[in-house]
This record gives C-alpha cells, sequence and structure tokens, in this order.
C-alpha cells in the first residue's frame, strides 16, 4: 500500500494539474473573416466554457483546432484562439474526457475534424494538441482507414507540444505486469483510479507508445515542438523563490524514434515550462507564437500593429 501511495503521489503530477481561471465571455471576433456557415460538432466548439457549443465559421478560409491536456477544457485555450483571432485565423476548441481511453478519444478527434472537413470549402486545416492533447492528436492522425480525407481533399498539418510521446515516466510502473500479480490487482486498480481508463496506454511498455502506426496521407507536415522544462518555475513569490515547478516531463519521455522517424516531422525543441509553453495567468507564450509564425502556422504580425498585439498579450496573459 505504500507503493500505491507514493505511485498516486507521482502520477498526481500530471493528471491533477490545476485547472486555469477559465473566462466563458466571448471571443473577440471584429479581425475574423465573416462567417458563412454555422456548425455543431460533438466536442467540438468555441474555445471558452460557455453553455453555447455552436460555432460559425467562413467555410472558404483554414481553420485550427486546438486540444487542450490533462484536467483542461475548451476554455484552457481561450487566449491561443484570440491570438489567432487577432490575426484574422479561425481556431475551435476539442474538448474530451481525460479520463477515457486515449485511443478513444483520438477516435472521436478524428471524426470531429472529419465531420468538419466535411463542412468547409477550405479544407486546410491545423491540428494542435498539448500535452495529453497531443497523444491524442498524433494518434488521431494514424491508420490507413481515413482514405475519404484525401479523396475529399483535406489537408492536416499536425502541431504536438510538450507531448510525452514515449509515455510517462512515472505511470511506468502501472505498466510492471509483475506488479500486478505481487500486489493482488492493487497496482491497476490505484492506476484505473488515478488516471482513469488510459492507465495502462500512458505507460512505455503500452502498444500506444511502443507501436505508433503511419500518419495518414492527407497530414502534410508533423511539427513536434519539445520543451526542455529543466529549471522552470510556474510561479514564484515575492522574492522570486520558485513556489511551484514548470517541470512536468523530461526530453526523454518526448522523444520517440519510430515517431521521429516520420518522414514528414520537424522536431523544434526549445527552453521552456510545461505550462509557460502555452501560456497562463502570467505567463506570456511568446516563444509558442514565435514558433508557429516561423513555420507558417500562425500568420506573422502586421507591420504597424505590433504594439498593438503586445498589449493584447498583456491583457489576456
Amino acid at each position: 500500500m505504500i507503493f500505491c501511495a507514493l505511485l498516486a503521489s507521482l502520477l498526481s503530477g500530471c493528471v491533477f494539474l490545476r485547472p486555469p481561471d477559465l473566462d466563458p465571455t466571448p471571443l473577440d471576433a471584429s479581425r475574423l473573416p465573416a462567417p458563412d456557415i454555422t456548425v455543431q460538432i460533438p466536442q467540438m466548439g468555441p474555445c471558452t466554457d460557455g453553455p453555447e457549443r455552436g460555432f460559425s465559421l467562413d467555410s472558404s478560409k483554414p481553420v485550427t483546432v486546438l486540444v487542450h491536456g490533462c484536467n483542461g477544457s475548451a476554455g484552457r485555450f481561450r487566449s491561443l484562439a484570440q491570438v489567432y483571432a487577432f490575426h484574422g485565423q479561425q481556431a475551435v476548441c476539442f474538448s474530451y474526457d481525460d479520463r477515457a481511453s486515449l485511443v478513444h478519444s483520438s477516435a472521436q478527434l478524428a471524426a470531429a475534424v472529419g465531420a468538419l472537413a466535411g463542412r468547409m470549402r477550405n479544407r486546410d486545416i491545423t491540428v494542435i494538441g498539448h500535452s495529453m492533447g497531443g497523444l491524442i492528436a498524433r494518434k488521431a492522425m494514424e491508420g490507413e482507414h481515413r482514405t475519404e480525407w484525401e479523396r475529399d481533399g483535406v489537408n492536416v498539418n499536425l502541431v504536438t507540444i510538450s507531448a510525452p510521446i514515449a509515455g510517462i515516466a512515472v505511470a511506468n510502473p502501472c505498466g510492471y505486469r509483475g506488479l500486478h500479480w505481487a500486489s493482488l490487482g492493487a497496482v491497476p486498480l490505484i492506476c484505473w483510479v488515478i488516471t482513469g481508463a488510459n492507465w495502462y496506454e500512458i505507460t512505455a511498455s503500452s502498444d500506444f507508445i511502443r507501436r505508433p502506426g503511419p500518419l495518414v496521407a492527407s497530414v502534410q507536415r508533423y511539427l513536434k515542438i519539445v520543451t526542455d522544462e529543466r529549471g522552470t518555475c510556474r510561479r514564484r513569490d515575492a522574492a522570486g523563490t520558485c513556489l511551484k515547478s514548470d517541470y512536468i516531463f523530461s526530453l526523454a519521455e518526448q522523444y520517440q524514434p519510430i515517431i521521429d522517424g516520420y518522414p514528414r516531422l520537424t522536431n523544434v525543441q526549445v527552453a521552456a515550462g510545461h505550462v509557460e509553453i502555452v501560456g497562463d495567468k502570467g505567463i506570456s507564450p511568446s516563444q509558442l507564437v514565435s514558433i508557429l509564425q516561423q513555420e507558417g502556422l500562425l500568420v506573422v504580425t502586421e507591420a504597424g500593429r505590433e504594439r498593438a498585439f503586445e498589449r493584447l498579450m498583456a491583457e489576456l496573459y
């Protein structure tokens, strides 16, 4: 039982991340193109935590789908969606149950992306997943059974950020079969209680981690942003002492030989904390914005509007 208590405390580092303070108010859409369709897609909607889940888009323009990490929600990426809107780009959010099977959640994401593409005239879609959302986004873009995407002209840019694609190290005891027997089933039970149905999938010994499949042909490129989180801090006191580390995943947890061998993959490694990279209260995701702009996934801020963008970032974060 001591082992189970230790395992629970270790796993809670990722699974029970404190949810951010969320804003349910609608986004400022003044710089977005005029919509011509209104869409209702299960688990997909505006990047707020308001009750309205329908969303409107200009079907002739590309769209970005944001996928939150564990203990998140659509509103987790409200500020990032507002950054996209400032640059005239459309973004929506996909929400999922972070205690569900990752295979199940990834199938739901693939279905949502397919449904979205079916409503769009422009079928250029970028899917960005952070942390656990990155695992789901990557899995959703695997397999040979989405030939209709290629037939229908769907073009996907896949982006994963701080995703533990080699498995979550502190969860690895959950995958030790010997411990399952030695603990008389207590280890699998405590792992399930902490993480839910994905308890085995997140371990390095699972097929989900060890045997990733090839990307669907519609994925034009895969940008993998790896965060070197060593020495990072999420919250400091007035004297500058770190009160909360921003170290969640090691570099080793974010590299996996099979995935890193994908021919359409580009790795970008950056020194940044796990939450810092996507932004939080008091933490601006300036490095992420810079990377997305350099990679052509977020348009470069228009000349003469840099100060306005700086003000927006200060207001959002």
